[in-house]
């Protein structure tokens, strides 16, 4: 497949989100909270004051952590609420490991970091949104492997039925100029020749 330049594997970049939305560790989360609201997000990232990833909150976060404790959200900083440390990945990893990470750690986010920087976020939402490419690029190679292995049998596999000259049963009807003959009548055709 490469030789005719297709990739076979789909990578983290194909299917992350960027740029990244992210929020200051001392940040309060009424202010996080209108931040995804008007970003119409699930998560954000934390970061330090250099801009490095600490950690993520996440919709389930702000409930069970601070409403669920009835907290005032004004009075609650990212930094005690969040996930740490953030879970990431490589943007030249593949989708496969990036879900089996998610799967193994039983998340549904990864940062993706390159040259420690936070260059985006992959989620089981975008993997599940490009799944029809990847079902896509699979049947395609089975179709290009598919005909590259029929033209390199010369040999087909013989067929049951009745002979379309002679009408006998036979399990062993061949294509013979767009007729499928038994053994008997394909000799006979050979020795007319």
């Amino acid at each position: 497949m490469s030789e005719i330049g297709l990739r076979t594997r789909m990578l983290v970049k194909d299917a992350m989100s960027s740029p990244v939305v992210t929020t200051d560790e001392d940040a309060t989360t009424d202010k996080i909270a209108k931040i995804m609201d008007e970003n119409n997000l699930g998560c954000v990232i934390v970061t330090n004051r250099d801009g490095k990833p600490l950690g993520i909150i996440t919709e389930r976060d702000l409930v069970i952590r601070v409403l669920a404790k009835n907290l005032q959200p004004d009075m609650v900083k990212a930094k005690d609420i969040m996930t740490t440390p953030l879970a990431t990945i490589e943007p030249d990893a593949t989708i496969t490991e990036a879900a089996r990470r998610m799967s193994r750690l039983d998340i549904r986010r990864l940062g993706v970091i390159y040259k420690g920087d936070l260059v985006g976020l992959v989620s089981n939402k975008d993997i599940l949104g490009i799944m029809p490419e990847l079902i896509e690029i699979i049947q395609e190679k089975s179709r290009i492997e598919n005909a590259t292995a029929s033209e390199d049998v010369e040999e087909e596999t013989p067929l049951s039925g009745y002979c379309d000259r002679c009408g006998v049963y036979s399990e062993n009807l061949k294509d013979k100029n767009g007729q499928f003959l038994c053994e008997d009548c394909r000799i006979e055709i050979e020795s007319e020749k």
